[in-house]
C-alpha cells in the first residue's frame, strides 16, 4: 500500500510530506495495535483516514476500530476521498481543526 496509495491518499499526502501542514510532522502507513493507519501524526496522537466508498460498507468495522485506536489515545479523522479529490484546501483545514483540539 505504501508504494501503491490510492490516488486521493497520494494528493493528501503530499500536502502533509515534509511537515508542509503547519510545520506538523506526518508519517504514512503506520501500523497501531494491528490496524495500518493512513497517517498518523505521531506527537499530536492524530490519525488520518482517506475513506473511499468501499467504506460505506463496512462502518461497523471502521466504527470498532476508531474506538480501540481512540482508547490508545487517538484521535481519528476520518476524510471522504471525494472532498480530498475536489475540495483539497477543505479537506487540510479539517486535518488543522483536529490538530488543534485537544486531546482525549
Amino acid at each position: 500500500m505504501r508504494h501503491d496509495p490510492s490516488p486521493p491518499e497520494a494528493i493528501l499526502w503530499a500536502a502533509l510530506v515534509s511537515r508542509k501542514l503547519d510545520g506538523v510532522a506526518f508519517r504514512r502507513q503506520v501500523t497501531i495495535a494491528g490496524y495500518i493507519c493512513d497517517f498518523v501524526a505521531a506527537k499530536c496522537k492524530l490519525i488520518v483516514e482517506v475513506d473511499g466508498a468501499h467504506h460505506q460498507r463496512q462502518r461497523a468495522a471502521d466504527t470498532r476500530r476508531d474506538r480501540k485506536l481512540q482508547r490508545l489515545g487517538y484521535r481519528v479523522l476520518r476524510i471522504e476521498a471525494q472532498l480530498v479529490m475536489r475540495r483539497l484546501p477543505e479537506a487540510l483545514e479539517r486535518v488543522r481543526e483536529a490538530l488543534d483540539a485537544p486531546p482525549l
